[in-house]
């Protein structure tokens, strides 16, 4: 499942990548979506199921526990402003109630170019029970070579942004 896959470019490749595995895309940006269904088309992938719908309702009214293999938030919004912290969508309750839909050892993959975010990412992570990271206590993972390189990646290394990823297991 990615979450907040914007333009879709990773989804797509993904699904051209590993055609015999299923991908669950979660998106409300209109144009993200249709961009992507355009692509999807294009190259006859039926291995991807796409929502235009906010990622927590999707959550918690079409995804049944304990199912999710893996799950993607790649550069979400940072609501870099203080007074706009609060809608990040990295929060405690927020990471509780995916855990309840990734299966145990699930994979949570996250990625953002904005330092503050990273840190804040990590904290939450790091204080969720669920939640074990992969490399080890409090430390961000290198870049996966599975992790394609997106629009909004390189719109932040253009500027001169730094890339943190970090890696949890459902536990």
């Amino acid at each position: 499942m990615e979450i907040g896959f914007g333009n879709g470019e990773a989804l797509a490749w993904a699904s051209e990548y590993d055609p015999a595995r299923d991908y669950l895309g979660v998106e409300v940006h209109g144009p993200g979506v249709g961009r992507l269904m355009n692509v999807l088309a294009a190259r006859d992938a039926g291995n991807v199921r796409l929502y235009r719908h906010d990622a927590v309702e999707v959550l918690e009214n079409e995804i049944a526990p304990d199912t999710l293999a893996e799950a993607r938030i790649w550069f979400p919004d940072p609501w870099h402003k203080k007074r706009h912290n609060k809608r990040r969508i990295i929060q405690p309750g927020f990471v509780a109630q995916l855990a309840t839909r990734m299966a145990p050892g699930g994979l949570l993959h996250l990625a953002t170019d904005w330092q503050a975010y990273a840190e804040h990412m990590l904290e939450v992570m790091e204080a969720a029970p669920a939640w074990s990271n992969a490399i080890a206590p409090g430390e961000y993972a290198e870049k996966p070579a599975w992790r394609i390189e997106t629009h909004f990646e390189r719109r932040g290394l253009k500027l001169g942004h730094g890339v943190w990823d970090l890696l949890y297991r459902r536990v």
